[in-house]
């Protein structure tokens, strides 16, 4: 194969994995290159399918119900680290559930009996729950059966990944650089994971737009509690204070947490602008087809925007 004949995808977090195994598995050879192998924002995810403050909304209901359909086939495989978990997402004020929620398996109002103290309004339903470092890998192994190629290497421009026939772009937060797009920018995401003293539900508050998020998410042998939302913050270096403040939140909530031993921390960047940008340009007569900008819904838009990125592509 000419290097010409290529498609090179940038980046190796679940967008550029996904959009990757999707163009190998289609005939496409495919070269992918990432400074990281796989994306330490990935591997950072909690991750639950919700879509999760993301814009544009008649878009993001597409990608998002897509990845729904292809998540719920791989729960069936336990290689992929894809559960179908049922729990419940509370509010300490009476919100109306999301739209999205109520289309969800299991959908119900909750009991007051089932809130904990202070929450007002709550519902349960069964939705994915994706463990990152198992499905991440699942991605690679899939990749590389079909024949994609891997090179860890950090990219100064996009025009340094040519020859190709065409360049994806899923570099998340390095498109601030290798674009350049100004409108991107970092919120970090901080998780702790601990072994699983018996959780088999998930529990996520709905916090808004607050840093301080509350949620625990059970992968089998462990539970990824959560987490923070720094608008701006680019460090991954673990915060201890907020480690604590994450223990302590999900402590008063599920009391069982207190005593479960602490396994690693996690931390990662949202890649977050105003809007998901999917959408192909021509530079120096070569398609670059941009799949970047999820925000906290990365792995919820994973399949849907693959899938647009391959067209745009022309593969």
């Amino acid at each position: 194969m000419a290097a010409e004949e290529r498609v090179v995808v940038v980046g190796a977090g679940v967008a550029g994995l996904t959009t990757a195994v999707l163009l190998a598995e289609a005939g496409t050879p495919v070269h992918v290159i990432a400074e990281q192998v796989p994306g330490v924002t990935s591997l950072a995810a909690g991750a639950m399918w919700g879509p999760y403050l993301v814009e544009p909304k008649d878009k993001v209901d597409q990608w998002g119900q897509r990845s729904l359909e292809v998540f719920r086939s791989l729960a069936g495989d336990p290689a992929t680290g894809v559960r179908l978990t049922s729990g419940i997402e509370a509010s300490r004020a009476a919100e109306a559930p999301p739209e999205w929620a109520t289309t969800l398996p299991g959908f119900r109002p909750c009991e007051a009996t089932e809130l904990p103290a202070g929450f007002t309004s709550g519902y349960r339903f069964t939705v994915p729950l994706i463990d990152m470092p198992v499905y991440l890998d699942y991605l690679l192994q899939r990749l590389r059966a079909a024949g994609g190629t891997i090179e860890q290497h950090k990219l100064a421009s996009l025009d340094d990944a040519g020859p190709a026939a065409a360049i994806v772009n899923c570099s998340g937060l390095g498109s601030r650089v290798l674009v350049p797009d100004t409108g991107l920018r970092p919120i970090r995401g901080q998780h702790v994971v601990i072994a699983n003293p018996g959780l088999t539900e998930f529990f996520s508050e709905d916090t808004g737009s607050s840093p301080d998020l509350l949620c625990f998410y059970p992968h089998g042998d462990t539970v990824v509690l959560g987490g923070t939302a720094v608008d701006g913050e680019s460090n991954v270096e673990a915060d201890d204070k907020a480690a604590a403040d994450i223990l302590a939140r999900c402590t008063e909530i599920e009391p069982r947490l207190a005593e479960a031993r602490v396994l690693e921390h996690r931390i990662g960047t949202r890649p977050t602008r105003a809007t998901v940008r999917v959408e192909a340009e021509r530079r120096d007569g070569i398609v670059v087809v941009h799949n970047y900008g999820h925000g906290g819904a990365g792995v919820t838009l994973s399949w849907g925007c693959a899938e647009e990125t391959m067209r745009l592509a022309g593969s």
